[in-house]
């Protein structure tokens, strides 16, 4: 396109004109990266230790002045209801928990072998009862 004067003036409609009637593929914005398209990892929940949670706790407690208590969870990374759960948490008991497996209670231990022996008894007690009625079948065959 020709303005006044003849300087060429290009028009801009999702590309840039080379001439009249030609297009060519729209021109990178001046030095700005493209943003990255791989997909950032998907963030994991914290697990806080019940260590951890008592000696905040403990400071959360000695908090006397405005903002300190404000100053303690920016500083940690913490909201508010963090130390409103902890503090139930405390109230009820917070220890360390053991990890691993849990031992097996005596009580259940002994149920489980009493109940494999009944489930034992009762099979061959149904091996019998089949044995029985089999011979029973043939009897009648003859």
């Amino acid at each position: 396109m020709v303005m006044d004067g003849g300087l060429k003036v290009a028009e801009v409609v999702g590309g840039v004109a080379d001439s009249v009637g030609e297009r060519s593929e729209p021109e990178e914005s001046a030095g700005a990266p493209r943003p990255d398209p791989e997909v950032e990892p998907k963030a994991t929940r914290r697990r806080f230790k019940a260590e951890y949670k008592l000696r905040i706790l403990r400071e959360a407690d000695r908090c006397e002045k405005p903002g300190e208590l404000g100053a303690l969870l920016r500083r940690e990374g913490l909201y508010s209801s963090h130390l409103a759960k902890w503090r139930q948490q405390r109230a009820a008991g917070l220890t360390p928990r053991k990890r691993g497996r849990k031992a097996k209670d005596g009580a259940t231990a002994k149920r489980l072998a009493q109940a494999e022996r009944e489930v034992e008894r009762l099979r061959k007690k149904l091996r019998q009862s089949e044995f029985i009625i089999e011979a029973q079948k043939n009897s009648r065959v003859f």
